[in-house]
């Protein structure tokens, strides 16, 4: 849930920064990019968006949960 939480604050921000629609994608790093926010933010907080990207697939595909576990352990 981490993940879409993420993602819905970043595609916020794109909508009230560049008055537009953000792009149907679910990639935490695409959208920070496209926003121009992955150069304001620092390492550590982009490490942590790395570290959330595969998770996507967890929150939104149950049936891929153990198999990213056993990737994530």
């Amino acid at each position: 849930m981490c993940h879409q939480t993420i993602e819905k604050i970043l595609k916020a921000y794109w909508t009230n920064c560049l008055m537009e629609v953000p792009l149907k994608i679910h990639s935490l790093s695409r959208l920070a990019e496209r926003t121009g926010l992955d150069k304001q933010l620092s390492e550590e907080q982009l490490d942590f968006i790395d570290k959330l990207e595969p998770l996507n697939i967890e929150a939104r595909y149950p049936s891929y949960k153990e198999r990213l576990m056993k990737i994530l352990c």
